[in-house]
């Protein structure tokens, strides 16, 4: 029902009568930000009349899709690198805000009554690996692909902070983007993943799911930012400033990302 419900959303979104005239922007943003933006973007167009498209996938992918002249005109990058990289080749506006610093956690199925510890976080990894190593169980281990996700990269950190990374390498399934990871660690032969803190939080996912935070000195932050691609038009621009009002705010703090303060967000 969940899912029937925002496949419904996402047409509403483009096509709902009495919506401007104007095509609906298609809106890039990160695979955490799935459920989050979803929920914001269906509040601002009951508020305001205007559609928007959302595409989900990983930021690095946008990042090379826009700088090729994708039609996209938000970006909302879950790697601020990425935004920085764009502007500086002039495909932004400007070198947009910082919208939100998100979480890595080990989301693993229900039901097992072996979630790790807070201050052990990646012991469900290590027992993965110790059995690899005794010839048992060849439990796999999820996350975002590291070339171009950023919850990749930060995954990736974290494994090596714990010494696991060249251990854990037989076992690893790579997701296009840490939504698709969050799915594979939820799979039949997977012991868990490292995903976003926002997607375990979804309803969708915590329904059926159990998860730990990952320390955040155990990675690079995850500093998301946002800004308008060059040519974009008076919708994209009015989304992008009520991502920054306190109602999105909020619902973004909702699902799990801290908020950056002002000084912050240039």
């Amino acid at each position: 029902m969940q899912g029937l419900r925002r496949g419904l959303l996402m047409v509403m979104l483009a096509w709902l009568p009495g919506l401007a005239h104007a095509e609906a922007p298609t809106v890039a943003a990160a695979s955490d930000l799935q459920f989050a933006l979803e929920d914001i973007a269906e509040r601002f167009t009951a508020e305001t009349g205007q559609a928007l498209r959302l595409n989900f996938g990983s930021s690095g992918n946008f990042r090379r899709q826009i700088a090729q002249g994708a039609p996209f005109e938000l970006y909302l990058s879950a790697d601020e690198a990425y935004v920085e990289a764009l502007h500086a080749e002039g495909h932004t506006v400007d070198a947009g805000v910082r919208y939100a610093v998100g979480r890595l956690v080990w989301l693993q199925p229900a039901g097992r009554d072996d979630l790790p510890a807070d201050d052990a976080p990646l012991a469900a990894v290590q027992a993965a690996v110790a059995s690899l190593q005794a010839g048992e169980a060849r439990a796999r281990i999820a996350l975002a692909n590291p070339e171009h996700a950023p919850y990749g990269v930060a995954a990736q950190q974290a494994l090596e902070h714990a010494g696991l990374w060249a251990e854990m390498q037989p076992l690893k399934v790579l997701g296009e983007n840490v939504s698709q990871a969050a799915q594979f660690a939820l799979g039949g032969d997977a012991r868990g993943g490292l995903v976003a803190y926002s997607l375990a939080l979804a309803p969708a996912l915590a329904a059926r799911a159990e998860h730990v935070l990952i320390p955040e000195a155990w990675h690079a932050p995850l500093n998301q930012r946002m800004v308008l691609i060059e040519g974009a038009g008076e919708t994209a621009r009015d989304f992008y400033a009520y991502l920054q009002q306190d109602a999105a705010r909020e619902m973004l703090a909702e699902y799990g990302f801290s908020l950056p303060s002002g000084d912050e967000t240039p």
